[in-house]
């Protein structure tokens, strides 16, 4: 079975201008666990996904470092930590979003999904072709199609 054939096509997509608060509450109403930030030519250019909206509530650690004699030798880089505070603060899904997205060809084959889907843990999984958003992929999708599967449906 193709990715094309279990994707949905009527994509719920957000802006890199748009408000955090505004995805949130797309994802909340539409039972959605990630939503494909596009450009305004309909290409992908980052996602935000539950994950990336959990860890803006999450306490703030200081940057480490390795303490030696009377010198501190810093464990992560200040752009390190300046990322991740953007995230934590960031209004727009361009401050909070994944911007390596996993996405994949809507002729792909459905087990090279769960494959990506597990390997990566990629959820939800933008379909694309041509750099251009088709439809989109998630979790549920599979078991959907597992359920219809198993109960012999069409």
């Amino acid at each position: 079975m193709k990715v094309r054939e279990i994707m949905t096509t009527e994509v719920v997509t957000a802006e890199p201008e748009t408000s955090v608060n505004v995805v949130a509450q797309l994802m909340d109403r539409g039972g959605l666990s990630g939503v494909p930030v596009v450009d305004g030519a309909g290409h992908v250019v980052g996602i935000v996904t539950e994950v990336d909206l959990i860890v803006r509530n999450q306490r703030l650690e200081p940057p480490a470092f390795f303490q030696l004699l009377d010198g501190r030798i810093p464990l992560e880089t200040p752009g390190h930590y300046k990322k991740r505070l953007q995230h934590m603060l960031g209004t727009h899904p361009r401050d909070v979003m994944t911007e390596k997205v996993v996405s994949i060809g809507p002729d792909e084959e459905v087990e090279t999904l769960a494959e990506v889907m597990v390997k990566k843990g990629a959820n939800p999984v933008p379909v694309v072709e041509n750099g251009r958003l088709l439809g989109i992929v998630s979790r549920a999708d599979l078991i959907r199609m597992m359920a219809r599967d198993l109960s012999g449906e069409d």
